[in-house]
Formats: C-alpha cells, structure tokens, sequence
C-alpha cells in the first residue's frame, strides 16, 4: 500500500437499516488495521436493526431513527441530518440503508455521502438487482460504491467488485456471492477515505491517488484486486 497522503483522523457516520455486514467489515478494517478513521455513529431507521446491537457490544455510538415516527421524507430526512451532524462526520456511509433520500438531504451532505449498491452501476438501479441480472441473462454481476447524487443509484463511481454468473444461480446464491465481494470492496474505498486518496476532479470522475485499480474480482482464492 502507497504512503498515507493524510495523517488527520477522518470521521465516518454509519447508515444501516438489517444487521449491518457491510457496516461490520468496516468497523473491522478500521481497527484491525488502524486506520486514520474513527466510526462516530452507527445510525439505523429501524430500533430492532441487529446492527445496532453489534455495534453497541463493540463500544461505538448507536442511534435509532424510525422512519415511522415521522409523517413524510423530508420530516425523516431532516430528523436524521440532524443526529448526523451532531457527530460532525467526513463521511456518511450508507450501508444497506434501505430509504430513498431527498435532494435536500443529499445536497446537505453533498460530496460527503457515500453508497454500496448490489449491481455494477449504471446496471440494474433500484430494488432486486439479483433477480434482474439473472432475468437478463448477463455472465457478470456485482457491487458499485459511488458517491451519492439525488438520482437514485448513480453519481460518481469509485469502485466495483465483480462476481461470475453460474448457470444454476438463484438470486440467493448470487446474492451471497456479492456480498462477499461487497465487503472487501467498501473496506477498500474507507481504507482509501482514511489516508485520503479520494478525489473528484472538475468532469465529476473519482480520482484515487496511489491506487492502480478499484476493481476487485471474485476468485477461488477469494475476493483479489484486478491485476494485469
């Protein structure tokens, strides 16, 4: 791995609705490789997330933002902005967190928010990705981390994990054969994140400085960056 380009400690908010794996790996890689990074809040829109739980065993802050409890988006929206910001975040990590963002929550964090979506991007936006590649017939699926815009499932990429489709999957099967490769791929862009490698440039395309590839593959051998 390249030199560090920043010794600042950069502020991550977490953003879950389930149990949260991709917010565990994250925690993971943090601490396991003592990043510059520090996982201010663990924020959920649902109290019974299992997430929640693991990360308060884990001594992080934990909140829970029911969307239920308010009567429209932009009421939900503005509720969660506001426990964001109590932790003055870097970054919002959306990590399977299942609600559609206004604009005007996406524009509050605008360039700081951060989503893992199950397809490679501009493919199958929206809901039931597996069930959409296979319906397709497509031989390549996978996951997208992009930089939030207020169009659903697009904005700037920053890296994608790719995953072969075997002729007897299930939406199941292929799900799980994602989510291995999403995990890798999301601790990869905090990684990046941390040391400060990200970028946008003036066309609005993801520059990583000291990365030669943000594509990973899954292998026999595991989930390994694209090599030549």
């Amino acid at each position: 791995m390249p030199a560090v380009l920043s010794t600042s400690v950069c502020r991550l908010v977490v953003l879950i609705s389930g149990r949260g794996s991709n917010m565990q790996a994250i925690v993971n890689t943090v601490r396991d490789h003592a990043l510059p990074a520090q996982i201010c809040a663990v924020i959920a829109n649902k109290a019974e997330a299992g997430g929640l739980a693991w990360a308060r065993d884990r001594g992080l802050p934990v909140h829970a933002v029911a969307h239920r409890d308010y009567a429209n988006r932009v009421e939900f929206d503005t509720a969660l902005a506001n426990v964001i910001d109590i932790h003055q975040p870097d970054y919002v990590l959306l990590a399977g967190f299942m609600r559609v963002l206004t604009p005007s929550f996406v524009e509050r964090f605008n360039g700081r928010l951060i989503n893992i979506h199950p397809s490679l991007l501009p493919a199958f936006p929206g809901l039931h990705t597996h069930q959409q590649a296979l319906a397709m017939g497509v031989q390549w699926h996978g996951c997208t981390v992009h930089f939030v815009t207020p169009v659903l499932d697009h904005g700037p990429i920053i890296a994608q994990g790719i995953v072969p489709v075997i002729a007897d999957d299930t939406p199941e099967t292929l799900a799980g054969r994602v989510l291995q490769v999403e995990h890798k791929v999301y601790s990869n862009v905090v990684r990046w994140l941390a040391e400060g490698r990200i970028s946008l440039n003036s066309m609005q395309r993801v520059q990583v400085q000291g990365i030669a590839s943000r594509s990973f593959v899954l292998t026999p051998g595991g989930v390994q960056p694209y090599q030549r």
